[in-house]
């Protein structure tokens, strides 16, 4: 008998396409991809025929480096990326080991096509991609420097709002960057957004690491000895660590407060069944047209950490995430605030890494303060790199395929998603904000404009969707 065919729905082409499994949700689908149409949607690939298609004549050697700063155990592409990058004609060179730490064996790399090479030779590749390259790399990235030149493209995440210094001396080496934490918010650079997918995942890590230190269980129990109430979990920020944070909580059973600047959030909270804890404040121009969060003025701060404090003492669980693009994270939580806590309480700080929200915070490091245990990780996405690589590697390869339409790498655009990642090239820093931080006079030509694509290493974005992925 002949086998049947998955009859193909109407939303999607009629062109060939790769196919893999990949989990969904049927709110995440398009609207002639829901119903009966869900499995052909399940099956739809990472990877579009678009890649395939146009960069047939460009044939890059594209080159995977091993990640130097320690702790940082991800990797810029994993083996399934491998095979569509080679089928539409590039080289692709994998310096050896660079996905072990992840979970990826060279040899996964090799079947699927790539060269295990050198770390010398991947950096003679046109185009090399990392997690961290520039100033996301600290001191690790001085050797790696005198191996660039003008023939060179990077991309990876280079905190150019932080390091700017660094992306300034890049430029002297004449090589491109493209930098992944300014991937404008803009609907359809959703899959380019290296900050979301991997906040995503820090958020549901730093529940898990303040569940296990906390010294009580987390949902309701009701047994022969008595009932013990559920504990009360407070997030502060709500974009995707801060929501995802939120999801996770409450699956644990606790019961869930939420708090952020940003008043537009209050109905993504609410929806995934926390309270929003509302403060008489100001807070009108607390967000960006981007949708980041925005500075605002010590007085501000201060009245809000009052407030704020009242409600601390009454939690068992703190996670904070609050952080501003391209500036030291805000203290949320005080000593004094620290002081009025319970005995036992646990704070996560995932602004640690910018210096945290909390004043007690070691980056790095657990300490104990006045009986609270206060947890500073500085990384969580590399703590679960088999999954972040994964999706970063997703993030890459739909980056690479964007900038190829657009005519990388014979030329260049004025794309948006192509000019606001557009860091360093000819010799030069070329996007404004970096010029601006610089001190270096606006560019004579209008290659790349002052958009609020505003976003840091470790920048906090208000999610497209009214929750995360569960």
């Amino acid at each position: 008998m002949p086998r049947r065919s998955l009859k193909r729905p109407p939303c999607f082409p009629a062109e060939p396409r790769l196919f893999a499994c990949f989990p969904s949700r049927r709110h995440n689908l398009p609207a002639a991809a829901k119903g009966h149409h869900v499995g052909w949607y399940r099956r739809l690939i990472t990877f579009p025929s678009t890649l395939h298609r146009s960069a047939e004549s460009s044939g890059m050697k594209i080159a995977v480096v091993k990640e130097l700063v320690p702790g940082e155990r991800r990797v810029a592409l994993v083996p399934a990326g491998i095979a569509p990058l080679v089928k539409a004609g590039h080289t692709v060179l994998v310096e050896r080991e660079a996905g072990a730490a992840a979970g990826f064996a060279d040899a996964d790399y090799e079947a699927g096509g790539a060269q295990l090479v050198s770390r010398d030779d991947a950096f003679q590749a046109d185009c090399v991609v990392a997690v961290r390259i520039a100033g996301a790399c600290a001191d690790q990235w001085a050797t790696d420097q005198a191996r660039l030149g003008p023939a060179t493209t990077l991309i990876g995440m280079a905190d150019p709002l932080g390091s700017w210094q660094t992306c300034h001396e890049l430029a002297a080496t004449g090589a491109t960057v493209f930098a992944l934490e300014l991937v404008p918010r803009i609907t359809r650079a959703q899959s380019m957004d290296v900050l979301s997918s991997q906040a995503n995942i820090a958020g549901y890590r730093a529940v898990l690491l303040g569940a296990t230190a906390l010294q009580k269980i987390i949902p309701m129990m009701t047994t022969a000895a008595g009932t013990i109430r559920p504990a009360k979990i407070l997030i502060l920020g709500a974009g995707v660590a801060g929501l995802q944070a939120i999801a996770t909580a409450k699956r644990l059973g606790g019961q869930v407060l939420a708090y952020d600047v940003r008043p537009a959030v209050k109905e993504q909270v609410e929806s995934l069944g926390a309270k929003f804890v509302e403060l008489p404040l100001e807070t009108g121009t607390s967000e960006t047209t981007g949708g980041y969060a925005k500075a605002m003025s010590e007085e501000f701060y201060q009245k809000q950490r009052e407030l704020l404090g009242k409600v601390l003492a009454e939690c068992d669980l703190v996670v904070t995430t609050a952080l501003i693009p391209g500036k030291p994270a805000p203290t949320l939580i005080t000593h004094e605030m620290v002081a009025g806590m319970q005995p036992g309480s646990v704070i996560v700080d995932l602004a640690a890494e910018r210096g945290g929200n909390c004043e007690a915070t070691t980056p790095g490091e657990t300490c104990t303060v006045n009986g609270v245990t206060i947890l500073g990780p500085t990384n969580l996405p590399a703590e679960v790199a088999t999954h972040t690589s994964q999706l970063y590697a997703r993030n890459v390869t739909t980056f690479l395929q964007h900038l190829i339409s657009c005519g990388f790498p014979e030329g260049t655009s004025d794309d948006e998603i192509y000019r606001e990642t557009l860091v360093t090239q000819g010799g030069e820093l070329v996007h404004s904000r970096v010029r601006d931080l610089a001190g270096l006079p606006p560019r004579a030509s209008n290659a790349v404009a002052d958009t609020p694509a505003e976003a840091a290493s470790a920048a906090e974005p208000t999610p497209p969707a009214a929750s995360p992925p569960a």
